[in-house]
């Protein structure tokens, strides 16, 4: 006689598709086997189960004690959770695993996990192992920067965790892979002091610049861009940082009737990024102004009212400080653009891109003896880590560390 299975325990049985022949065992008998587990009940008593299928028993039996060992592994097993791919895994992480972020960092991330994914992206998340994840990092390191190889490998770790925290993998095999070196990428570069300031000059005297032919707004003011070449040179801005500069953050008279004198000087503490927060917290300082920036400033304050006279109602009242022709922010893309004609104006090539004006004066700081914490303090670091291994060629280091050959000439003298 059947008994009835104990509170908990597993079922299986035979759903019949067609006439019983085999009361017993259902060997010949048209239908499938059928199993339940049971993984809980909910706070109302109601139990939560999980149910599988298959042609012969033993199937079932074997689907039962696969399911059983993910639960002692800690995964609630759910649906479809045999069949979850790495590449469904990083898709529910873009779609809900950042939150608060910007489209762009969404972006990047996507992009970033590409290379991986057409590796191992049809891979079943659960049957993933390191050496999966070894073998598509370094298909990747073959074509890539180890700076996008390193992003590439810190996301598919965080899509794993995501899907981790759902209860639809034991655990995060990407952890386990270390992160192999990609291709050398494009160095940054520091402009010389001639070059610094041919640039600055070609900026000043080039005539008004082509931005977009075939668009309203495609002739520029020089003043616009030797403002901006020659403020992000002269105090090191970011580029995100001097495009959400605004006007209300810019004193360019200063106070010299305070004790003490109060210079002209810039607040920042905007960027572009999302919120509008900086980069980091020491992001946000305040700089004394060089007098050619002050200088360049006020030429293009006064070209930028003219602008706006010249706009009626469709100005946009941003308060910026760089802007268009209707006051709105302006472009990346059109800056980097308007950055090359200046460069081609200058005589030195293209080869540049607006970064470096940031990555200049770094140098230019080194190499005129300004140590290392007043640089990163200058340039908004947040440790001087950054500004010794990140921006400062190491044939330049300056300033010069004497003390020891002092000392032990002292000691030993010339011989």
């Amino acid at each position: 006689m059947t008994t009835r299975r104990r509170r908990g325990e597993d079922g299986i049985s035979f759903e019949h598709r067609g006439p019983c022949r085999d009361p017993h065992r259902h060997r010949h008998c048209p239908g499938l086997w059928r199993g339940e587990l049971t993984l809980g009940y909910t706070g109302d008593g109601k139990r939560q189960r999980r149910k599988v299928s298959g042609t012969t028993k033993a199937a079932v039996v074997d689907k039962l004690r696969d399911l059983h060992t993910q639960l002692d592994k800690g995964v609630t097993p759910k649906a479809g959770y045999a069949h979850y791919t790495v590449r469904q895994a990083a898709q529910d992480w873009l779609a809900h695993g950042l939150d608060g972020r910007s489209p762009k960092t969404v972006t990047k991330n996507r992009n970033v996990l590409e290379p991986i994914l057409k590796v191992i992206g049809a891979r079943k998340l659960r049957d993933l192992t390191a050496a999966d994840v070894r073998q598509a990092l370094a298909a990747m390191a073959a074509g890539y920067s180890t700076a996008a190889v390193s992003m590439g490998h810190l996301a598919l770790k965080r899509a794993i965790r995501h899907a981790e925290a759902s209860d639809l993998v034991a655990r995060n095999v990407a952890i386990l892979a270390d992160t192999p070196k990609g291709q050398h990428g494009r160095p940054s570069k520091s402009l010389t002091l001639d070059q610094a300031l041919a640039i600055t000059a070609a900026a000043a005297t080039l005539p008004v610049m082509e931005l977009r032919p075939g668009l309203k707004d495609v002739r520029r003011p020089a003043e616009l861009m030797h403002a901006y070449i020659t403020l992000s040179l002269l105090c090191g801005l970011r580029t995100e940082e001097a495009r959400a500069l605004r006007w209300a953050h810019v004193d360019l008279d200063g106070d010299p009737a305070a004790r003490p004198p109060v210079p002209p000087h810039i607040a920042i503490w905007r960027s572009v990024r999302t919120h509008g927060e900086t980069k980091t917290e020491r992001s946000r300082r305040t700089l004394a102004l060089p007098a050619a920036a002050v200088q360049a400033l006020r030429a293009w304050s006064g070209l930028q009212a003219g602008e706006q006279l010249a706009a009626g109602q469709g100005w946009q009242d941003t308060g910026l400080v760089f802007t268009n022709h209707l006051g709105a922010a302006l472009d990346a893309g059109n800056v980097r653009k308007m950055f090359k004609r200046v460069l081609h104006g200058g005589g030195i090539g293209d080869g540049w891109t607006p970064r470096e004006l940031r990555t200049s004066f770094v140098g230019l700081m080194s190499h005129h003896g300004v140590s290392i914490e007043e640089t990163a303090l200058l340039a908004g670091h947040a440790s001087t880590r950054t500004t010794e291994v990140m921006y400062r060629n190491p044939r330049e280091l300056r300033p010069m560390i004497t003390t020891g050959a002092e000392i032990m000439d002292g000691l030993f003298g010339a011989s």
